[in-house]
């Protein structure tokens, strides 16, 4: 445990003590306690699914969390990170461009969190080399310990302070082997020492393998990951164990014998059905009770609130699992169709849904790189819906034209999403407004055309990234219209925005004239944020700038996508002669 006389001196850059430390303003030691969540054999197996799953269970219980994520990339944040590398960008209201883990953090709290839980070596490095620069460290020579380490220890202690939260939920991403994370290890092992014995607590999350040829579970590689993980110095105290299957009591023995772990905080993570069923299968484990006591919580739980809190979450996970009587298949077209991380917040939208609504959702996965005039209709023969995703660059545009082309000629209901938007009016003004070279300025930069442009005032600004828009956004939403309904009459709604075009205002009176209605737009700008059809000519067409399936929540699922779901369940109950083959514009 730390001494008095070093706590004392922590945070003076002048002391030659090596206790260098800096304590945010308003930091309260001992009231704050910290989870810290690594992963061992391989990445992906799940860190941000059980670290916001025990989150969840502790909120429950009436504690304030507050998690964060740290990367080890050089990047400052996920932006221009391939979706093929690392799955979806998930946007926070603040504007941060991040990892999709954030999105399962705020979909599993319900919380809108912010920059301030996220961060990336990029970051870290940065802040030091300025405060560098500034003069920070008084001539110090600046070094990975203690100055790195002590800007990791001051992120996640600005945390605690920002958000007054009981426990810090700390995810390093990658594994403990990885070269980047370890000042991450090294910072999360100075940090647990410094707070003292009670106040911070390490999981290791490893993999069993369950090779088919053997028909087993093996250990020995998580036994080898944990040691380098104790070789660092971090000794686990709980262990979650990813397998394929119910990890075996055997194989429990094994890990705990090696770890000096008990039986009761050895706990197996196995495969479900959905991540949302995570929290009930850690609950029943007891991993929730075992935290309390190693923090010494359990003078901070609220029973009253945890029965009421259970109450709701059991009414949308006991409706996950049971077979439903219909199904609805969606089409999603886009050009990152491979890899489905490309579009992880459209799956989990899709799944709130369809617990409301209660319809299996069926989702079709087709690469719009692969589509054309001759082809579009055997592909998308038998889908009761579409959504065309958003998405950067050319390749794979004229696709998506013929698909939203195809679903409004089709009576299909449709929804568009940021690019799929774009794409729509492009469509639109093509097909039914007589503008047959429209374009967008982004694949086509000297068109006479562009429909969708860079708008005036974002052309002024410079840099890649820098002129996009970013975050949540109000939309005020035209009365009597399809969004109005969806939002409840709402006048205006918030929704999250990562873009760089827009509608160009001069073409707007040309395209509501033949029949477009731009249903939502900024409240003080001439930027057009949400469009549909009349229902008088197509039952759902609908798309919008934003990015609404960020927003979806399991009790609270995104409007705009119940309704897509709520269309095509209408359009495949009717009767196949009552589909019109083809409808004209």
């Amino acid at each position: 445990m730390a001494s008095t006389e070093m706590l004392g001196r922590l945070g003076n850059s002048q002391d030659e003590s090596e206790f260098y430390t800096p304590m945010p303003e308003g930091y309260r030691r001992g009231h704050t306690k910290y989870v810290i969540v690594l992963g061992t054999v391989m990445s992906g197996l799940g860190k941000g699914i059980f670290s916001s799953s025990l989150a969840k269970l502790l909120q429950d219980k009436g504690l304030r969390v507050a998690p964060i994520k740290m990367e080890g990339y050089l990047n400052i944040d996920s932006g221009t990170l391939n979706p093929y590398r690392h799955g979806e960008v998930f946007v926070m209201d603040d504007g941060l461009e991040t990892d999709m883990d954030l999105g399962t953090y705020e979909r599993l709290l319900d919380q809108d969190l912010n920059a301030a839980h996220y961060t990336t070596n990029g970051q870290i490095l940065s802040g030091v080399l300025r405060k560098e620069r500034e003069g920070g460290y008084l001539g110090r020579d600046v070094q990975v310990i203690p100055h790195v380490v002590g800007e990791v220890k001051l992120k996640l202690r600005e945390l605690a302070v920002k958000t007054n939260a009981d426990v810090v939920f700390v995810e390093v991403g990658g594994t403990v082997g990885d070269y980047e994370n370890s000042f991450y290890l090294e910072a999360c092992r100075q940090l647990a020492y410094e707070e003292g014995e009670g106040s911070s607590m390490f999981v290791a999350l490893t993999y069993i393998l369950e090779p088919g040829a053997l028909g087993e579970q093996k250990s020995k590689a998580a036994q080898l990951g944990i040691r380098k993980l104790m070789e660092v110095g971090v000794h686990p105290h709980v262990i979650a164990c990813r397998a394929t299957n119910p990890v075996t009591e055997k194989v429990r023995q094994k890990i705990s014998m090696f770890t000096n772990v008990p039986m009761k905080r050895v706990f197996s993570m196995h495969d479900q059905t959905s991540i949302y069923l995570v929290p009930d299968s850690l609950r029943v484990g007891g991993i929730d009770r075992e935290v309390l006591t190693i923090l010494d919580l359990h003078d901070r739980v609220d029973q009253a609130k945890e029965d009421r809190e259970r109450e709701r979450w059991n009414w949308f996970v006991d409706r996950i699992q049971p077979p439903k009587e219909k199904t609805v298949k969606i089409a999603v077209t886009g050009k990152y169709v491979s890899t489905r991380d490309a579009y992880a917040s459209i799956l989990k939208a899709c799944e709130h849904c369809s617990v409301h609504l209660g319809v299996n959702v069926d989702l079709e996965w087709i690469d719009t790189t692969q589509i054309d005039r001759s082809n579009v209709a055997k592909r998308l023969s038998g889908v009761h819906g579409i959504i065309v995703p958003g998405g950067f660059g050319s390749r794979g545009t004229e696709g998506k034209i013929e698909c939203i082309k195809f679903a409004r000629e089709n009576n299909l209901p449709y929804l568009g999403i940021c690019l799929g938007f774009q794409m729509a009016v492009i469509e639109y003004a093509r097909n039914v407004c007589g503008m047959t070279d429209a374009s967008s300025s982004e694949f086509d930069p000297n068109g006479h055309r562009a429909v969708i442009d860079v708008l005036p005032e974002q052309k002024k600004i410079e840099g890649l990234g820098g002129n996009m828009r970013l975050g949540g956004k109000d939309v005020e939403i035209k009365a009597g219209t399809i969004a109005s309904r969806l939002f409840d009459n709402a006048t205006q709604c918030r929704l999250r925005f990562r873009h760089r075009y827009e509608v160009d205002p001069k073409f707007i009176p040309q395209l509501e004239a033949g029949g477009l209605i731009f249903s939502g737009k900024h409240p003080t700008q001439p930027i057009m944020q949400m469009l549909e059809l009349p229902t008088s000519v197509h039952p759902f067409f609908v798309g919008t700038q934003a990015h609404p399936e960020m927003t979806s929540r399991p009790l609270r699922p995104s409007p705009l996508f119940m309704g897509l779901v709520q269309a095509g369940l209408d359009y495949a109950n009717k009767p196949a002669a009552a589909v019109p083959e083809k409808v004209k514009a």
